[in-house]
């Protein structure tokens, strides 16, 4: 076997494999001997037709098989004699096999890019300072009575759901300019109640406190304002707090201003936490360039859009208004796939230097976490992520926490305004 390895680009390789003439005719006999031990040709006895018979109505069939069977034997034996491993899989080509000839393949795959960590400690971050209106709790508070309805604030990590009344800032723009009108601070919206126009409840619901969204809409046509309607509206969308409709209501006032005040905090906290483990990641990104293998660059891009796509095709866009969508921001799906696997790999390097990857104590203690907060049987949370993707997920998670932890221990973080931040 002859083989020699390309280096097409900084990822990308070729492996071409020359199998003689000789290793080519055994692998075909014995192929079509096994045939000839198990066909029922009329005339013959089982397993006594003549190889030229069994050739000329089997050939084909095993020549494929033969194919396969050469590849997949000197493909691995070349990968090892080149000390070389692919991510993804291989695009196979080769030339038709014939007696008496030699055998040509090649295989082009990417490779894992090499990290060098040049910069991750002391990464330069921002983080916006904690800072409470107390003014908010009245806020709330106004907007529970103006909702007309007893409520009690959401304080499990879930999505809005049909029903809950959501407290949201948002800001409604038409052809590019801000609606007259159409911004509100601190809104109350009971999702389900249809009191606005239709698809903003629904894009409200699946979101989380914290969560920014811009929902692309249409006016109803006709409209009681004829400038706008069958207009095309777009809103930006902050989810600032939810509550559950409830018979009940807490024994006093104060009780409910506490917990008011408690989820704020806490919604608050959590929101400029995950800001800054974005960030974290970002510079993290920029100070260790990698190199992005095409196929993961293609893959995770295409997840993005299509989650995208069907989050927008719940709000009510069309099919055609998305395509136009994902063209115009195709640059930011680009690097926003890019930046994902970069930070997958570097999470991976640092977790290797300092022995950061999850172990089966975290695995466990996060999948009872998860059973506590949902009020799910144990064994149904960890059957659940038994299964390999989804264990590979939660593992990856943990692995990336603790990356954070340990950047964030060692980060210049300057805490600034949150006015400031906004800017």
């Amino acid at each position: 076997m002859k083989t020699n390895l390309e280096k097409l680009n900084n990822l990308a390789r070729k492996l071409n494999v020359e199998i003689p003439a000789q290793a080519v005719d055994e692998a075909i006999e014995k192929a079509l001997k096994e045939v000839q031990q198990q066909a029922h040709i009329k005339g013959f006895r089982p397993g006594k037709a003549p190889l030229p018979t069994i050739k000329s109505m089997y050939g084909d069939r095993v020549r494929q098989d033969v194919i396969q069977d050469l590849i997949e034997k000197h493909y691995y034996e070349a990968l090892k004699q080149h000390s070389v491993e692919p991510i993804g899989y291989p695009e196979f080509e080769f030339d038709p096999i014939a007696d008496g000839k030699d055998f040509s393949f090649s295989a082009a795959f990417e490779v894992r890019p090499e990290v060098t960590l040049k910069k991750y400690e002391g990464l330069e971050v921002q983080k916006e300072k904690f800072e409470l209106d107390e003014k908010k709790i009245d806020e709330v508070l106004e907007n529970i009575r103006a909702s007309r309805a007893q409520s009690i604030p959401v304080l499990e990590d879930r999505p809005a759901q049909d029903g809950d009344i959501a407290v949201v800032d948002f800001d409604g723009f038409v052809d590019g300019k801000p609606l007259e009108g159409g911004k509100g601070v601190d809104h109350s919206l009971e999702l389900g109640s249809n009191s606005f126009i239709d698809g903003f409840e629904q894009g409200v619901i699946g979101m989380k406190i914290g969560d920014n969204k811009t929902l692309l809409l249409k006016f109803p046509d006709p409209y009681h304002s004829k400038e706008l309607a069958g207009k095309p509206v777009e809103f930006k969308v902050t989810l600032k707090q939810e509550f559950l409709k409830s018979i009940g209501a807490p024994s006093s006032l104060d009780e409910l201003k506490k917990t008011i005040r408690e989820d704020l905090v806490k919604n608050e906290q959590r929101r400029i936490e995950k800001d800054m483990k974005n960030q974290i990641l970002k510079q993290l990104v920029q100070a260790n360039p990698v190199d992005v293998p095409a196929f993961m660059l293609k893959d995770q891009k295409e997840a993005l859009i299509a989650d995208m796509k069907q989050k927008m095709l719940d709000q009510g866009m069309s099919d055609t208004e998305f395509m136009e969508y994902a063209k115009k921001w195709d640059g930011d799906f680009n690097q926003t796939a890019a930046e994902m696997i970069q930070a997958g790999f570097l999470v991976d390097a640092i977790a290797n230097k300092h022995d950061l990857h999850a172990t089966q104590a975290d695995f466990e203690k996060k999948i009872e976490e998860y059973a506590q907060q949902s009020g799910m049987e144990l064994e149904k949370i960890r059957e659940f992520y038994s299964k390999k993707d989804q264990s590979q997920r939660l593992n990856y998670m943990l692995t990336e926490d603790k990356v954070i932890d340990f950047l964030s221990g060692s980060a210049k973080i300057k805490e600034i305004p949150a006015q400031s931040k906004e800017a």
